[in-house]
Order: C-alpha cells, then structure tokens, then sequence
C-alpha cells in the first residue's frame, strides 16, 4: 500500500483582528504576496478586489507566469475560494478557498483550504506541486496573514 497524502489540506488559526480587517488582506489580491506563505506570489495589479462569485482576477507568480482566478464562492468578510488556471484555459482542477468566523469581537478564526482533488492524477507537474502545499505551508500563509492584520 502507497502512502498518499491527502488532496484536501487545510489549516486553521485564530487571529487578534475582525473579519472586516482580515478580509481586506486576502479579497485584494494586490495585498496578497505580501503575507504568502507559499512564496509563490510575486504581485498582482491593484483595482482587482473580489466582490462576488464569478470575479476573475491575475496574478503573476515568483516563477514568471500568470494565473486567472476564478471565484467559485463570496460572502463579503466571511468566505472566498477560486479556482486558478493559465490565462484562457480552463481550470485544472485545484481550489484556494479562505473561511472566516468571528470568535469575538476582536478575534477572528481563519481556515485556509487547499484542495487538489479535481487535478488529473496524469498530471505528474501539477500533482508534484500539490503534494508540496502541506497543511505546514498554508500555516505559514496564515501566520503571515495574522501579522499583517495585527498591524492594521
């Protein structure tokens, strides 16, 4: 039997801000290399804030290409998820999705979830890639996020 890891990864963490603060840094994509835990990141233009399912927004990635990302799923300061892809193809198959629960009024827990289930299991470069993005990375990502909207 083969040791598979698991094509759903995901990882949860309080954070000392409220979902309105918290939702500003991830829904603004030009915001988002800055607190990257994957270093995957390298910029986005400004103007390219989500607002509803069905938003498309770029970013250029550290390695030199560009990704669309498509939004599958809003509700404003509590959930968005999309799903990347190669400017003009269809989407591969993996999914981002961020969810955010007010705990109190300052704290706010945030789960990050990384979802490469739909990947063709053929597909050895995206499928080597996947199985990098460990639930110890998308930690790093939200404690990167957690500083960042700790100094807001």
């Amino acid at each position: 039997m083969t040791d598979t890891p698991p094509t759903v990864v995901r990882s949860s963490r309080e954070i000392a801000a409220d979902p309105a603060t918290i939702f500003e840094l991830i829904a603004d994509p030009a915001r988002q290399p800055g607190w990257d835990g994957n270093d995957n990141l390298a910029e986005a233009a400004a103007g390219q804030r989500v607002r509803a399912v069905g938003d498309v927004f770029s970013m250029l990635l550290t390695q030199g290409s560009t990704r669309e990302n498509r939004v599958v799923e809003f509700a404003e300061e509590r959930l968005v998820a999309w799903l990347p892809s190669e400017p003009g193809s269809p989407p591969p198959g993996h999914l981002w999705r961020w969810e955010l629960e007010p705990v109190d009024a300052g704290r706010t827990r945030v789960t990050c979830t990384y979802d490469w289930s739909g990947l063709d299991p053929d597909d050895a470069f995206r499928q080597k890639r996947a199985r990098a993005t460990t639930a110890d990375r998308l930690r790093a990502s939200l404690d990167r996020l957690a500083v960042a909207a700790e100094k807001m």
